[in-house]
């Protein structure tokens, strides 16, 4: 579909996106010679909200889900048309969905169904075949010709003959070969009619069914008035003495009139164009268009395009994609914005926090707070585990880098990690209702200590600063505060037990960060008042389970502690050794006990 684009040379590729149940993501592919990312959800309400001028599903669910698939699809606003590629749909199951498109003003193509295409715009599922048969018949162009047929295989060859003897295809369409298809031979006949671009039309049915006397009647009721050449496969039914049973559903004759023979009789008395064989349908269709051609003006070959186009060739896979930054082009982009851009418009820190790391522009209260973090986390003193290491290295002979690594790599668990535990934690117990009683009891239960409750030295009558100076913003510049407000009651339980058992830094800034996306749902980011940047549920568990605060903390952290390096150098301190008198020396205990 996306080289069938390329082929066109539309500038944007027709698809918007892939829903893909349980997953979701980016599916690289290329669109030309370049790789593009096509967004992949897990949902199809959360697909139709991200892309609501998408109208059309492209449904290749198998039989045993297509059902409830095109039944959500046809109850949603934006989606106009559902094209279900499954065979084997139950005709219960297709007659519910047939129903429910009337109801709703719906398009069915299928089930059963490779699609179709609108010449030189854009293609539905596999119809066409290859990119060979595509540029044989010229389909990347638009001809006067609307094509319908049952079977998708036929299209392909009808494809072809349609641009042997015509200027080539507008439409083309295959409704599938179920008994009860989504739309009929006559449904699209009747819309061909109505399109100004369409001057000739061309229907291939087969035997079974009745939907050619619906045409028929339609003929004779002066509601096809353009030329329509129509054949009906399936003639050789006729050699056999037993009913035959043809690959599609429907395709098998029950009565004299559902015969290909009767049925290709009852055309041509109501005036239609039938070729005397399938043999004979190119020449038949080329005499007809000639005819057209001298008895009206309006009807002129397309013009071709000066050069057939080509599907590239050398294309190459890449082996890393990003979404965030550039510099391919004149300057560096973050998010597509341009570093000049930057540097004019004066963006701050949190501003180019949330290009690259939330890609959007935030508003400025999130901004403001995630400087506010950086701030109050950049540094607290030579005895955390964090500082303490790389002044260890510094002390080494390490350079700026090493020192900060060994730094860094204390993170964890203990020390800076519970930052995005807590975050899990007071989000699952505040989304889920959970009492603060219950919420503490459970996890007394599983053994688990509450990350972002509890100080080494802080307590209720010793208060951290920091977690005053959060609170205080939080309460001042956001417009939801109910996750701070949950890690406060929690608290209060706490405090029954200890009084160091308070919210801590860790937990107050994972609760704010909290409120502060929630914030961002119906937050202007102050520059155009329209121009809303929120985040969705699904963005914000992606953001917590990603793992965003500990990276915060990091990002902080290298400030403090890349300082204290520069100050062991400064100083010129040599190399550490931990002094022996405060080291437990136990291994003579040890030895004894093992001797015992």
């Amino acid at each position: 579909m996306l080289d069938y684009d390329s082929l066109c040379q539309r500038k944007m590729p027709s698809i918007s996106a892939i829903v893909h149940p349980g997953k979701k993501g980016y599916h690289k592919a290329f669109f030309g010679e370049k790789e593009i990312l096509i967004p992949v959800y897990s949902s199809l309400p959360e697909a139709v909200q991200k892309h609501p001028h998408a109208d059309v599903l492209m449904n290749f669910a198998s039989f045993r889900s297509a059902f409830h698939s095109t039944k959500e699809a046809l109850e949603m606003h934006s989606l106009k048309t559902a094209i279900i590629v499954a065979e084997g749909v139950p005709e219960r199951e297709s007659k519910e969905l047939i129903a429910l498109a009337g109801k709703m003003g719906k398009t069915i193509i299928g089930p059963a169904t490779v699609g179709g295409i609108a010449a030189g715009k854009f293609r539905m599922g596999n119809a066409g075949g290859l990119n060979e048969n595509i540029l044989k018949a010229k389909l990347y162009r638009a001809g006067s010709v609307g094509l319908v047929s049952k079977s998708g295989g036929m299209l392909n060859e009808l494809f072809h003959i349609v641009s042997r003897a015509t200027d080539g295809v507008y439409e083309g369409i295959a409704i599938g070969g179920d008994l009860f298809p989504g739309t009929t031979l006559l449904d699209h006949l009747l819309r061909f009619e109505s399109l100004p671009e369409v001057k000739l039309i061309v229907a291939l049915g087969e035997l079974g069914g009745k939907q050619e006397y619906e045409i028929i009647a339609a003929k004779k009721a002066g509601k096809l008035t353009k030329p329509l050449v129509m054949y009906i496969s399936g003639t050789c039914a006729e050699i056999f003495p037993w009913e035959v049973q043809f690959g599609h559903a429907g395709a098998k004759a029950g009565k004299e009139m559902e015969r290909a023979a009767a049925k290709n009789t009852a055309l041509q008395e109501a005036g239609i164009i039938v070729p005397e064989s399938f043999a004979e349908f190119e020449l038949t269709l080329g005499q007809t268009f000639k005819k057209m051609g001298m008895a009206n003006e309006w009807i002129k070959e397309k013009p071709e395009f000066v050069q057939e186009p080509q599907i590239p060739v050398r294309r190459k896979a890449t082996n890393f994609t990003t979404t965030i930054s550039s510099d391919i082009g004149e300057e560096v982009l973050y998010c597509g914005v341009p570093i000049t851009r930057i540097l004019e418009e004066k963006y701050s820190l949190g501003d180019v926090l949330g290009l690259l790391w939330f890609k959007k522009k935030l508003p400025s209260s999130f901004s403001r707070f995630l400087e506010m973090s950086i701030l109050l986390c950049a540094d607290h003193g030579p005895a955390v585990s964090g500082a303490h290491n790389a002044i260890v290295a510094a002390r080494a002979g390490k350079d700026t880098i090493s020192s900060l690594c060994s730094g860094l790599l204390t993170i964890g668990p203990r020390f800076g990690g519970a930052l995005d535990d807590a975050c899990r934690h007071f989000k699952q117990g505040c989304d889920g209702d959970i009492a603060p009683e219950q919420f503490v009891e459970e996890m007394k239960r599983k053994e688990i200590p509450i990350p972002g409750i509890g100080h080494r030295v802080k307590s209720k009558r010793n208060p951290d600063k920091r977690v005053e100076l959060l609170k205080e913003y939080a309460q001042k510049n956001l417009s939801s505060t109910k996750y701070l407000d949950y890690a406060l009651a929690v608290e209060k339980i706490t405090l029954q037990k200890a009084e160091n058992l308070i919210l801590n830094v860790d937990g107050c800034l994972a609760v704010v960060f909290l409120d502060a996306l929630e914030s961002c749902r119906n937050e202007p980011d102050g520059q155009d008042a329209n121009d809303v940047k929120c985040f969705s549920e699904e963005e914000i568990k992606e953001i917590v389970e990603i793992g965003y605060l500990n990276g915060l903390f990091a990002l902080a952290r290298s400030i403090g502690i890349i300082g204290h390096v520069f100050d062991q150098k400064r100083l010129g301190e040599g190399l550490y050794r931990h002094a022996s008198e405060d080291i437990s020396y136990e291994q003579k205990r040890f030895y004894e006990e093992k001797k015992a």
